[in-house]
């Protein structure tokens, strides 16, 4: 009995599997209906306007029409149906099912048409969105971080590329931003690296949505013996797709060139005592209030264990200028409520 039994579980949890597999690519295919539908409609539209000189009111009048025609679907309101314009206008090519914006839900494509004003821009994000799992919520404080320019920044400074083989090095690259923004931080700015670090930890769900995809959180103060010595790491991360550990130092101050020698020898040490055969070598991120990138350069010259140096930011990370300029959450939430979904 006990052997049917487990027979019956995996058999069971088996067909679990597959039915939630078969339903995700079932919501997957609606969604991408759903987005083929609204961008025949916006390009409809828009052909109308361009080849009979309909203006912006046909658009009110088509919403009371679809909305008397189809009383039980929601999409068909004024601004929605401007919405499916503009998306038509941003995303020309019929074959809009073979875009990545096609396989996001309408709300994030909304998102995209407010916020992001250049097609490379727009496909970046949405291509991130979709490998990440990313809400809505999530993809506006990524755009609002202005998260891609931060990844592909000019002042990343590290030694991934002579320390670690292709393609992790283009990973390890990749993985790391200039500046980091802790923005969800309630501290002042001359908090000191205890504080920092407790805050962080207290917010790592953030914390780690911050750092990107495949960190895991290990420990925080993590002790090593060495030679009955005892030392402390600040943060200690494992990456799922690095595979390897990564040791972050906090530095509340300007960066200086024994920040990256005590690194090296952290670094040293989780290789020594905590990485197994499998685990490829350990990763150092140090976050330094500011640096100056020449230094930060001469100091990993000669460093033979793979490192960034990043700058971090608390609260105002984003210009007030520029805030006034975007939309709130709440407002977007508004906008999107009701039959705009």
């Amino acid at each position: 009995m006990a052997n049917l039994d487990k027979a019956y579980q995996e058999f069971l949890g088996d067909l679990k599997s597959k039915i939630a597999s078969s339903r995700y690519t079932a919501a997957r295919a609606v969604n991408t209906e759903l987005i083929l539908l609204y961008w025949d409609i916006g390009n409809s539209i828009l052909q109308k306007q361009e080849t009979a000189g309909w203006g912006k009111k046909v658009i009110q009048q088509l919403s009371k029409d679809l909305e008397g025609a189809f009383p039980d679907m929601k999409g068909f309101s004024e601004r929605n149906l401007d919405f499916m314009r503009q998306f038509a206008k941003f995303w020309p090519d019929p074959q809009i099912t073979k875009q990545v914006v096609s396989k996001l839900p309408w709300g994030h494509n909304i998102l995209l048409l407010q916020r992001v004003f250049s097609e490379s821009d727009r496909l970046w994000y949405a291509q991130k969105s979709l490998e990440n799992g990313w809400s809505r919520n999530v993809l506006a404080m990524q755009i609002e971080s202005n998260l891609k320019a931060r990844i592909g920044s000019d002042d990343k400074t590290n030694n991934f590329a002579a320390t670690l083989p292709k393609p992790q090095s283009d990973l390890a690259n990749n993985t790391l931003k200039d500046p980091y923004i802790f923005d969800f931080l309630s501290i002042g700015q001359e908090a000191h690296e205890r504080e920092i670090e407790k805050s962080l930890v207290d917010h790592i769900q953030k914390f780690l949505l911050e750092l990107g995809a495949g960190f895991a959180y290990v420990g925080r103060q993590v002790h090593l013996d060495v030679g009955g010595d005892d030392f402390y790491l600040d943060l200690l991360f494992y990456h799922t797709r690095l595979h390897c550990y990564v040791v972050v130092e906090l530095k509340a101050d300007k960066f200086k060139p024994e920040y990256a020698g005590q690194l090296n020898f952290y670094l040293t040490a989780v290789d020594k005592q905590l990485k197994t055969p499998e685990d490829n070598p350990t990763i150092g991120i140090l976050l330094c209030k500011t640096k100056n990138k020449v230094v930060a350069e001469y100091a990993l010259k000669d460093i033979s264990k793979p490192m960034g140096i990043s700058e971090y930011r608390i609260g105002d990370a984003i210009p007030e200028k520029i805030k006034t300029a975007l939309p709130s959450i709440e407002e977007l939430e508004q906008e999107l409520g009701g039959k705009d979904e």
